[in-house]
């Protein structure tokens, strides 16, 4: 890729703006493809084949567990063979997925089917090469473009799937996720640029030396539960919610759409006052304490106001306006909290835990719904939501660090340990950590302080 001539010209690059929105474009079909099946699968999944409410939440959580297994390799195997016939190589193993789902008869072809989207594991590769495309100071502004492009297609998801369900049905969806993994591959092919050259960042990547140190990290660890337990809920919630929707309020399946989208619209704008509050108010603890409980609240609402649809879609939108600043704030306080040379490796952790929270969510909650019934469901999910709330009330104050990154040239152990002492006097700067091989100086500043231009001059400091 080609850079400008001044390599600190601050903004970013039109090649760095197209790396970012195109990249942001693969996820945001991938997860489109993964999501819209979410707020109708339940209510399909009645009429296969042996089915039974476990493998109706197995068949949801699937793709979690083989997300969870391969992701990290994946992202290791782009470092030796390239980022993009990786993220091809899991486009296609995703849209074969989608295919075998979209054929099943039984319940068991569609967790198979959910399985192999699940093993297209790409996400790793995705910012790895996003990282290869964009210097150092616009990185962040690429993960940003690419982290609100999930955001928003989850949302959007959820709206989707009911629409697109009246028209095509379950299966039509898995057809159409399939043409959005061949539409992410002519992204690659067509629209991605090609890097210059790729290379280990550990800022996205993880590192094999850190696992032991990150998951030593007990507020690191608080975290990781905490999206562990957020995603078990949310995907147990949808294999009940939509049950109670046709069954207890008697709203058709095609009109579940005409409740997500207005309930989707309010929580997303309530989000933004929360996280605003979080992070330029420094209320960060409050805010996500406040937001968990909030969690629990909604699931109890589920419970109580079960024929309700005023109560339900009350409910629904705590649910969701909780859902999104965790969902916010959760990886914010993970580049808070960890070492900066270790967020690539803390990341990595915190998404796996995702996963796994995806997979056993679907799995638990099918088999509670199976001996105890929605209303089970329900409370169970409220009771996980306060126990992660007593959790994250142990959570320390965070510091309201973010990472910075300057590329200081190749240089000697010696050298860069002077390099760190210095960077360490400057003001702001609270942590640095200066990797000599990779010629790169990871630091933890506080922009209230720090003078991020002036840290530029350290940018090739060994010449």
């Amino acid at each position: 890729m080609k850079q400008p001539s001044d390599p600190n010209a601050g903004g970013m690059t039109p090649l760095e703006s197209r790396a970012a929105l195109s990249l942001a474009g693969i996820f945001s079909l991938r997860m489109l493809g993964l999501f819209m099946i979410l707020p109708v699968f339940a209510l399909y999944a009645e009429h296969l084949e042996g089915v039974t409410p476990l493998l109706i939440g197995l068949a949801i959580g699937a793709y979690g567990l083989t997300q969870a297994l391969l992701q990290i390799p994946f992202g290791m195997l782009s470092d030796r063979i390239g980022r993009k016939p990786v993220i091809i190589g899991g486009l296609l193993i995703f849209a074969l997925g989608s295919v075998i789902a979209a054929g099943a008869e039984t319940i068991w072809g569609v967790i198979f089917g959910r399985a192999v989207q699940g093993s297209g594991a790409i996400a790793a590769a995705v910012m790895a090469l996003a990282a290869d495309l964009t210097r150092e100071q616009n990185r962040l502004r690429a993960m940003a473009v690419i982290g609100m492009s999930i955001g928003m297609a989850f949302a959007l998801s959820l709206v989707l799937g009911p629409l697109l369900n009246a028209w095509i049905g379950v299966p039509g969806i898995f057809w159409l996720t399939a043409l959005l993994a061949c539409a992410g591959i002519l992204i690659v092919v067509k629209v991605v640029p090609d890097p210059a050259r790729s290379t280990f960042h550990r800022d996205t990547a993880p590192v094999p030396a850190l696992f032991a140190s990150v998951l030593r990290d007990r507020e690191l660890l608080r975290l990781d539960f905490g999206i562990f337990t957020l995603h078990m809920i949310l995907s147990a919630t949808f294999i009940a919610l939509p049950l109670a929707l046709r069954d207890s309020i008697g709203l058709d399946a095609e009109s579940h759409w005409l409740l997500y989208l207005p309930v989707m619209l309010v929580a997303m704008a309530l989000m933004v006052p929360f996280v605003v509050l979080a992070e330029k108010r420094r209320r960060m603890k409050g805010v996500f304490v406040a937001a968990v409980l909030l969690l629990a609240l909604a699931q109890l609402g589920f419970l109580v106001f079960s024929t309700s649809l005023a109560g339900l879609a009350l409910s629904l939108l705590l649910f969701f306006a909780a859902f999104n600043t965790l969902e916010a704030t959760l990886p914010s306080l993970v580049v808070k909290v960890a070492r900066a040379q270790s967020k690539g490796t803390a990341m990595g952790v915190y998404s796996t835990s995702q996963f796994i929270g995806a997979f056993l969510g679907g799995v638990m909650g099918g088999w509670i719904h199976g001996v105890y019934g929605l209303e089970g469901v329900f409370l169970a999910g409220g009771g996980t939501a306060l126990i992660w709330a007593a959790v994250a009330m142990g959570m320390a104050r965070p510091r309201y660090l973010s990472s910075h990154l300057i590329r200081v040239g190749r240089l000697d152990e010696a050298a860069a340990w002077e390099l760190r002492q210095e960077l360490l006097t400057q003001p702001g700067v609270v942590e640095a950590d200066v990797v000599a091989a990779e010629g790169m100086a990871y630091l933890k500043v506080d922009l209230r302080q720090a003078d991020t231009e002036a840290l530029l001059r350290f940018s090739g400091a060994a010449g």
